[in-house]
């Protein structure tokens, strides 16, 4: 590592801060066990901003069996596109959210009341939830595993179907 380190000071200047703590909104927490990533300021700072931290806490980020319909009062887009946004760069650290975003997401052109009303539900399952996160154990297991699911034409809307998959490598969810 030290060799490395004086390669790149020869042709950058180069900068050594230690071990990672705080990258891009992320938390980067360390142990003998393993590495954990967690978001807890990104989402505090995110039920600031929308004036939601004082609020009780949801059970799930999605209501199931609820169906969301196309219809009602339009809402400000630009707001609207700014908190989805946010939701999706969270979702590289929560899993359990990924599900309610993408289903979010697909209104992100025509919002509507009952979409931005999802959409602070996943805000109030993340203020029951804030401390979940990633956590990539140490392992001795190295294998590739990748488990699929889909709804073939479950959507009432349009009739489309919806495919989730996760990969785990050594272990250890990534995708």
């Amino acid at each position: 590592m030290e060799k490395l380190k004086k390669s790149l000071a020869i042709e950058f200047e180069v900068k050594d801060l230690g071990q990672m703590q705080y990258f891009l909104g992320m938390e980067v927490a360390r142990s003998h066990k393993g590495i954990s990533i967690l978001q807890r300021k990104y989402v505090l700072d995110l039920l600031i901003e929308t004036g939601i931290l004082g609020c009780k806490p949801s059970d799930t980020p999605i209501d199931a069996e609820k169906r969301i319909k196309n219809a009602g009062n339009s809402v400000d887009i630009d707001r609207y596109q700014r908190l989805v946004g946010k939701l999706i760069y969270l979702s590289y650290t929560r899993p359990d959210i990924v599900f309610a975003v993408s289903v979010v997401s697909q209104h992100i052109h025509a919002p509507k009341v009952v979409h931005l009303e999802e959409v602070y539900k996943i805000l109030r399952y993340l203020k029951g939830s804030i401390r979940r996160g990633l956590y990539f154990k140490k392992g001795d297991r190295k294998e590739i595993e990748i488990f699929m699911d889909t709804d073939w034409a479950d959507s009432m809307e349009d009739r489309k179907s919806t495919t989730g998959y996760c990969t785990f490598e050594w272990g250890n969810l990534v995708t």
